[in-house]
């Protein structure tokens, strides 16, 4: 009788727990977005991975809809530039929200980014180029198999030459040269999107308010074109402070690092849809 009173208290538990992990399942399948479950239907991941950064900029993406995103591009093989970035950026998303639980993926980032630069560096006006600089300045030396922040801020400075009316290279270019203590050289890069913050994505907007509430207003920018939180913070505040600023970017280094890459690299999704539609 005992005994038969343990093996049904055990299948009960069981049971219970097949219960919750099903009910894990569906919730997982019901937070991740239809917008990736149709491109990922159509085997396009390139698509799939603007339909996350859409996601993203909006504030409505989930830990779900991220992970469906990097299994759909992990399983997904073909060896193009337009893939190989794909998987690069959504697996820089994954490691963006997860942080140092998923660190080890970082490499996978590099791999991808550097084969789809080698495939088509042009590619997007060099999105994998922008992506790769990007990690080599802020991803720590030990979570990378090649590369370092001074190989980084030459690729950026190499974009901006190349493609001087991206946005996206300056802000990037600008936030290197930040991160590695060396803020006057970003001033120039920052004054150029602040001249035009409205053509930048809502994410990168944000990422230009933190840089300049770090550094302080670039030299020559017009006081109304600081957001006025940070109009006050510097009149408060007193002078720039470059040590300071630097150590608080470098507590969130490991963190941003992926994710912050990324962010260089995507593009708005309706250009980018536009710019893949068929004639």
């Amino acid at each position: 009788m005992r005994a038969r009173r343990r093996i049904a208290g055990r299948l009960t538990l069981v049971m219970v727990a097949l219960v919750a992990l099903a009910s894990a399942c569906a919730l997982r399948r019901q937070t991740v977005h239809a917008e990736l479950t149709a491109a990922a239907d159509r085997q396009d991941v390139l698509a799939l991975s603007d339909a996350l950064e859409a996601l993203i900029d909006a504030g409505h993406d989930t830990l779900a809809d991220r992970e469906y995103a990097y299994d759909i591009v992990h399983a997904h093989a073909e060896d193009t530039a337009p893939s190989m970035f794909a998987r690069a950026a959504v697996t820089g998303r994954l490691v963006q929200h997860k942080g140092l639980r998923a660190a080890n993926l970082v490499p996978e980032i590099e791999q991808c980014a550097r084969r789809s630069r080698e495939l088509d560096p042009d590619f997007r006006d060099g999105a994998a180029t922008r992506l790769l600089g990007t990690l080599y300045v802020m991803a720590p030396a030990v979570m990378l198999q090649s590369g370092d922040s001074e190989v980084g801020v030459e690729l950026l400075e190499g974009l901006v030459e190349r493609y001087p009316d991206n946005l996206e290279n300056h802000l990037r270019l600008a936030e290197a040269y930040i991160a590695l203590g060396d803020p006057a050289s970003a001033g120039t890069h920052l004054r150029a999107c602040l001249a035009n913050k409205a053509a930048l994505r809502r994410d990168d907007q944000r990422l230009l308010e933190q840089l300049i509430d770090n550094t302080g207003p670039p030299a020559c920018v017009q006081t109304m074109d600081v957001p006025p939180r940070i109009r006050k913070k510097s009149v408060d505040s007193g002078p720039y402070d470059a040590e300071r600023s630097v150590s608080g970017l470098a507590r969130n280094k490991i963190h941003s690092a992926a994710g912050s890459a990324v962010k260089s690299a995507a593009i708005d999704s309706t250009k980018a849809s536009a710019a893949n539609t068929p004639n």
